[in-house]
């Protein structure tokens, strides 16, 4: 079966344990079609880019799912139908990570952060200047 990940950003004002419900009802949504959820990870409550139907803030959960494609669209149905559910994205990948995602890493856990030595010198730009433009 296809691998998927999944994203979905619920309203600020649902509880911890709300949001945490979202998680466990589309989690059984999958399995009662066929799939079955290999990680789930709640992300909590973070602050949006721009608002979302007057929502500044919203809880985030992550879902790794190895699932049929009759499944998926079940359950991205019944995330579209639900209320309380602002935003879903899905994507298919190859394989599952290891390990946690990103989000729930700490900043000094994470791989491939380099020390602002290593980014070289940004002041120059090839021998640009805005005079040479004219």
């Amino acid at each position: 079966m296809p691998l998927y990940e999944h994203v979905f950003i619920a309203r600020q004002d649902l509880s911890n344990a709300q949001a945490e419900g979202l998680v466990e009802h589309f989690s059984t949504v999958l399995s009662d079609n066929g799939g079955k959820v290999v990680e789930s990870e709640y992300w909590g409550v973070k602050t949006m880019a721009y608002k979302i139907n007057k929502n500044r803030k919203g809880h985030y959960a992550l879902l790794k799912s190895d699932a049929p494609a009759a499944a998926v669209q079940e359950m991205e149905r019944l995330m579209r139908l639900h209320d309380d559910v602002m935003r879903v994205l899905t994507i298919k990948v190859e394989k599952h990570a290891e390990g946690p995602s990103i989000q729930m890493q700490k900043r000094d856990e994470r791989e491939g952060r380099g020390d602002r030595e290593d980014r070289g010198d940004r002041g120059d730009r090839g021998g640009f200047d805005r005079r040479e433009r004219r």
